[in-house]
């Protein structure tokens, strides 16, 4: 079985997720966009916009600045490069993809809700109505659609309507689909024909050997490199089926068996998977970041035990609230708790930290990542990048940025 070294495999996983080539020399185009999602599959959604939403950062890591109408327009508009769906979490996923999600749907629809049949019991017509209301008038929000109810006024946040419920169970099965997101982030729900590409509608529907298959060979393409646990979580599959369909992909010469030294565990190699003996180059990568979001993984991978504090109580923040790592060449060397003040045209660094293993070159990092930390102020159009002093590499940041 051949066997890689720790820094191969490392090299492998950065090419697969598209880092390490050289970005474009004029403006991003559409073309750029596609070639992205080519190679990772989706973009996570989360509502958190402390300094820009989750699903716009990938494309900016790998392009540098970009118009993010460009991401807007693959996801809100025909014909869609992209649809909405459950993958790792909720994404926006490559809508080639959609005929392997099938499955999902179907399991969905077939799964027993207990809210939604409390609310069918009581009102059986409701279901029919929503679906009317949608095709009449969609894309519509959840509070669009007309229905008499007395709402609780506990669990705010996840307080759902009666019509919220029926939609998502109708999103969930693929009988709607979201068609974009209103500008307080709500879904807007419409009929699947009237979102998704009828070429890819018009597909038909695959067995659920046929779309494994399918979703852990994509999964292997974007991570190069993988174990059955990342294989597994890239499209949040379930574990007793990929190995079946790891075992057909080998079967097909599309994966490799090797092994990584100083790891335990069975890897597998995606065919036709880049080898670069050297990575140059350096990224701001998001912590939903398809690159990043297994976190077993960083840390076999990359040394780095990643947290990002949101989900984490104040005081029990080690590195801040919003973090993100920095990738320069082949190694994650920082993270940044990051914050875009808009009302003072400012993007925070709200701390700073050096990871161990690049505790000898503190300048070159300091450096390089203000440069990123610039560009990415630019991005979003905030005048200045203002580093705080909290964290091991804040003071050296913060002098890179002062002049002679």
């Amino acid at each position: 079985m051949p066997a890689l070294t720790l820094a191969q495999a490392r090299r492998i996983a950065l090419a697969a997720q598209g880092f390490g080539r050289a970005r474009p020399s004029g403006a991003v185009t559409l073309g750029h966009v596609q070639r992205v999602i080519d190679r990772v599959g989706q973009f996570q959604i989360d509502s958190v916009n402390v300094a820009v939403r989750a699903h716009y950062m990938p494309l900016f890591s790998r392009l540098w600045p970009y118009d993010r109408s460009l991401l807007d327009r693959a996801a809100g508009r025909s014909p869609r490069l992209l649809f909405e769906y459950w993958a790792h979490a909720a994404c926006l996923v490559d809508v080639q993809l959609q005929p392997a999600f099938r499955m999902a749907m179907r399991r969905r629809e077939a799964q027993e809700r207990g809210a939604l049949t409390g609310i069918l019991s009581a009102k059986p017509d409701l279901l029919q109505r929503v679906l009317d209301d949608v095709r009449r008038g969609g894309p519509l929000s959840a509070r669009q659609i007309e229905n008499d109810e007395v709402r609780s006024r506990a669990d705010w946040g996840w307080n759902w309507s009666e019509a919220k419920y029926v939609l998502e169970y109708l999103f969930d099965s693929g009988q709607v689909a979201v068609a974009g997101r209103n500008p307080a982030f709500e879904r807007l729900y419409d009929l699947a024909d009237r979102v998704l590409p009828a070429q890819v509608l018009a597909r038909p529907d695959p067995d659920d050997d046929a779309s494994y298959d399918t979703l852990v060979q994509r999964s292997a393409q974007g991570l190069g490199v993988a174990d059955l646990k990342a294989l597994t979580d890239y499209f949040y599959l379930r574990g007793p089926a990929v190995k079946s369909a790891i075992e057909r992909l080998v079967l097909r010469g599309e994966l490799e068996p090797v092994s990584v030294a100083r790891l335990p565990q069975q890897f597998w190699l995606a065919a036709g998977a880049r080898r670069p003996r050297r990575l140059g180059g350096q990224a701001l990568i998001a912590p939903f970041d398809t690159l990043v979001h297994h976190r077993p993984r960083v840390l076999q991978f990359f040394g780095v035990h990643y947290r990002i504090g949101i989900y984490t109580p104040p005081a029990q923040r080690e590195h801040g609230y919003y973090v993100y790592l920095f990738l320069a060449d082949d190694e994650i060397v920082a993270r940044v708790d990051l914050k875009a003040d808009r009302a003072q045209g400012a993007l925070l660094v709200q701390s700073a930290w050096l990871e161990q293993h690049a505790e000898h070159r503190p300048s070159e990092v300091a450096s390089r990542l203000l440069h990123e930390l610039r560009l990415m102020a630019d991005w979003l159009e905030l005048r200045e990048v203002v580093v705080r002093p909290h964290g091991n590499l804040s003071t050296m940041l913060a002098a890179a940025g002062r002049p002679g």
